[in-house]
């Protein structure tokens, strides 16, 4: 949500961040709508103060024996109760209209976000790890992994497109994955381990700027709770309606969850494999921290997602979205890429936003400053660290081996108890 005085007191700049992001000029209605609701608001006042003064007057009147005047103020209260309900509907009315437009209205990209108006405009800012020679032709998963227990037929027998039934050690390989990511951004990064609901409300979907963009990319249940695109909706809206403490340190929240997403804005895309799933899951990273400090949280937790990667000893490449790839809420991102030598690309695996204050204050998530003085909002920030199935599509590929095994980074086996390979 965006601050209706700042757009009052600059609505130009408003509008000149919006065009950054390829977006047609809004303030102007935004500002029109504002004014005429707050008139308004002052009109219902005005009448109801008076009628509360009328009221109290016809009393007097009549204990002085004027009925007269009494009639006539009787008059006016009735007038004023009459004309009133039009004026607090209309008022209602201008409320939720401007609510609605400024809920569609993504948020103002950073200063330093370069302009452009899709993915190739992004810019790579480093490229880690050497990419594997191979003495084959690498295979990407897809074709891979049904030997090895990526069950594709299985999944969409029982769920239909984008579902995968994962069998023995490979259903064991996605649990270390995750399990090594949970422990690393515990032990080693700070974060504390939550496990938050997956079905959650319209007001924390809302809040997390989930709706209602992209409520036709969410499942919903027949009692009306929503199944949770990812954890940053449960581990973000958790200090929705809060004043938190001065925040020295950032708070810092991961959660191991199932993720939902019916993706009906990605047909045709990546049918094919374990890349796009409706049902998958993610070791989500969040932070809720002062304003001041949201910049230097957002490469810290890029970092941290990075580390895994690193880690597990798998290629990629870190790039800073454009204005026109940049998600909803988010005022910079960070998209990491991981190098699948199957496919001979690098695909998205993790993505690390800082969203400044615009879910806060569509949430009013708050914090009191230690020197005192009225709440202020927090800025808040999301990223994958990293998202599972995606990492184990990257180890798949980028650890097979001519025979069709796949070898386990070392760092999991401690996790896979004692097995050291996965094989046909």
């Amino acid at each position: 949500m965006h601050d209706l005085r700042s757009i009052r007191e600059n609505p130009a700049a408003f509008d000149a961040a919006l065009a950054r992001r390829g977006l047609d000029p809004v303030a102007e209605r935004i500002v029109a709508l504002d004014e005429e609701r707050r008139a308004l608001t002052t009109q219902v006042q005005a009448a109801q103060s008076r009628r509360n003064e009328a009221s109290k007057a016809i009393g007097q009147a009549m204990g002085q024996g004027d009925k007269e005047r009494a009639e006539a103020l009787k008059a006016e209260v009735a007038e004023l109760k009459s004309t009133m309900p039009a004026l607090e509907e209309r008022e209602r009315a201008l409320g939720e209209e401007l609510d609605g437009l400024l809920a569609t209205v993504p948020n103002l990209p950073a200063a330093d976000v370069p302009e452009g108006a899709d993915e190739t405009d992004n810019v790579e800012v480093l490229t880690w790890g050497e990419k594997r020679t191979f003495d084959f032709t690498p295979k990407e998963h897809a074709d891979l992994g049904p030997a090895l227990g990526l069950d594709f037929e299985t999944g969409a027998k029982l769920s239909g497109a984008r579902f995968t039934f994962l069998r023995g050690d490979m259903a064991r390989l996605h649990r270390a994955i995750a399990q090594f990511m949970l422990d690393t951004q515990t032990r080693e990064n700070g974060y504390t381990e939550c496990n938050p609901p997956v079905l959650v409300n319209d007001a924390a979907m809302y809040g997390t700027d989930k709706l209602p963009k992209f409520a036709e990319d969410s499942f919903k249940t027949t009692d009306g709770r929503w199944l949770i695109p990812t954890s940053e909706v449960s581990l973000t809206a958790s200090v929705a309606g809060e004043i938190l403490p001065d925040l020295a340190e950032p708070m810092r929240l991961t959660a191991h969850t199932l993720c939902f997403r019916s993706e009906a804005g990605a047909a045709g895309k990546d049918t094919r494999g374990f890349i796009r799933q409706h049902q998958f899951e993610k070791v989500e990273l969040v932070s809720i921290c002062r304003p001041e400090d949201s910049e230097a949280e957002h490469e810290r937790m890029t970092g941290c997602a990075e580390g895994i990667l690193k880690a597990l000893g798998l290629p990629y490449r870190k790039v800073l979205l454009c204005t026109g790839d940049m998600g909803f809420g988010a005022r910079k991102t960070y998209d990491l890429e991981v190098w699948l030598p199957g496919q001979g690309a690098y695909r998205e695996i993790s993505s690390c936003s800082n969203t400044g204050d615009f879910q806060a204050r569509r949430m009013n998530a708050r914090y009191r400053p230690a020197g005192g003085g009225k709440p202020e909002f927090v800025h808040t920030l999301n990223g994958s660290g990293l998202a599972v199935g995606r990492t184990l599509v990257a180890v798949l590929e980028n650890y097979q081996q001519a025979d069709g095994s796949v070898r386990v980074p070392e760092v999991l086996a401690p996790y896979m108890g004692g097995v050291a390979e996965l094989r046909p």
